[in-house]
């Protein structure tokens, strides 16, 4: 998965930015799933890069909402 900055997610329409959020809120879950039932990911790291992309375009939106009210 390639890095998401927040320069790339500002170009992106709402639309694309929730369906992105679902996408990785759903990759999360399974790498998640992975952990539990006792399987390991290949690349440790890949839980705090999803988590991190997460919180980018929650950010985003946040700073969008803000910007709308003023």
């Amino acid at each position: 998965m390639p890095q998401l900055t927040a320069k790339d997610i500002r170009k992106l329409t709402p639309a694309e930015r929730q369906k992105k959020l679902r996408e990785l809120y759903d990759e999360l879950s399974s790498i998640r799933v992975d952990l539990a039932t006792g399987g390991g990911t290949e690349n440790p790291y890949k839980i705090r890069a999803v988590k991190k992309a997460i919180a980018r375009i929650l950010t985003v939106e946040r700073e969008e909402e803000l910007k709308v009210s003023e």
